[in-house]
């Protein structure tokens, strides 16, 4: 943050406020524990402060402090907008678009209240008084403890904050093995635990709470999965059949589109999954080296992330997704 940002929000936090913090719509793990965490230090500063999720989050999370007090839009709408509309303050974390927060976008687009966004995804919107991005961040996690140190509060992280913030980074940084992990990352990592974060005990809570139907859904997904070797490809399908056949419960595709990234030779991966609710076929793509796969979700599939990690969705059936996908491919050939 620069000195004229930092002196910003020392301002807006100078007096007590009323304060909404708003992660994406389908949180994830960097998304909760950056809003549990920095929700956590406001209301330690005698502030009001309160997360509102536009929709439900995976049940891995749902130890995370502070979890229970979150509001859920699509579950409590009325009371997520009053709190929306007597803010003062606004956090949008994790995020850099309102459109990413679905249903919930047209309330927080009239509402009266200043923003702050803290965020590592590429081309923030325009919408803050102070836009804290930063795309070489590991995640948004380890951008509110930069955040926190900025204001020089690192003194009021404690354990519960400090397990919010750790679980974000490591989630987003797939363990610490993706090249956004740094050395500074990891001097932040030390710190929490210092102040409490348990690490073996969170990595637990994350990877070691598996459902016996999840496991098999994987099965069906490795079933699933194809290469193209000519484009160093590799993609996996779920249809909406296979996701009912296998009890799927919301977070228990994360980190599949992983698996495909892990061949040898596979450059690009990406997962496809049949969502009938909403009509669409939702992606998580994934990357190794300089093919940005947030250009290539800018570019075919509205949506967008980082260079080496990005979502999007498609209108288009599961079988002709495939082939348009497949059909887009010999574009990229150089580049893959």
């Amino acid at each position: 943050m620069n000195s004229n940002d930092i002196k910003t929000v020392k301002t807006l936090l100078e007096t007590s406020k009323s304060i909404v913090i708003v992660p994406h719509k389908n949180p994830d793990g960097d998304a909760m524990g950056s809003t549990l965490a920095l929700c956590k230090y406001l209301n330690s500063k005698g502030h009001t402060a309160t997360v509102i999720a536009p929709n439900e989050y995976p049940h891995f999370l749902k130890w995370l402090p502070g979890h229970e007090d979150v509001i859920i839009y699509n579950a409590t709408t009325q009371k997520a907008i009053e709190k929306i509309e007597n803010a003062d303050l606004i956090f949008t974390l994790d995020f850099n678009h309102l459109s990413r927060t679905g249903d919930l976008e047209k309330v927080l687009a009239t509402a009266t209240a200043e923003f702050i966004m803290i965020d590592h995804h590429q081309q923030p919107a325009d919408y803050a008084v102070v836009t804290y991005s930063d795309t070489r961040m590991s995640s948004t996690c380890e951008m509110v403890y930069h955040f926190i140190d900025a204001l020089q509060e690192t003194a009021h992280i404690d354990a519960d904050m400090a397990s919010c913030l750790y679980t974000g980074i490591m989630t987003d940084t797939g363990s610490f093995r993706f090249p956004s992990t740094t050395a500074v990352t990891h001097e932040v990592i030390a710190k929490l635990i210092a102040a409490g974060a348990d690490n073996a005990n969170i990595h637990r809570h994350i990877y070691d709470t598996n459902s016996y139907t999840k496991l098999q859904l994987l099965g069906v997904a490795l079933k699933n999965l194809k290469i193209l070797p000519e484009y160093k490809t590799a993609y996996i399908t779920l249809s909406q059949k296979e996701l009912d056949d296998h009890n799927f419960q919301k977070g228990d595709t994360e980190g599949f589109v992983n698996y495909g990234l892990s061949l040898e030779g596979i450059i690009f991966a990406i997962i496809f999954i049949e969502n009938k609710s909403e009509g669409i076929i939702k992606m998580s793509l994934r990357s190794i080296g300089d093919f940005s796969v947030n250009e290539f979700a800018r570019t075919h599939y509205e949506g967008g992330g980082h260079t080496n990690a990005a979502g999007g969705k498609s209108d288009l059936s599961l079988e002709d997704t495939i082939t348009q996908f497949i059909s887009i491919l010999p574009r990229y050939k150089d580049k893959l």
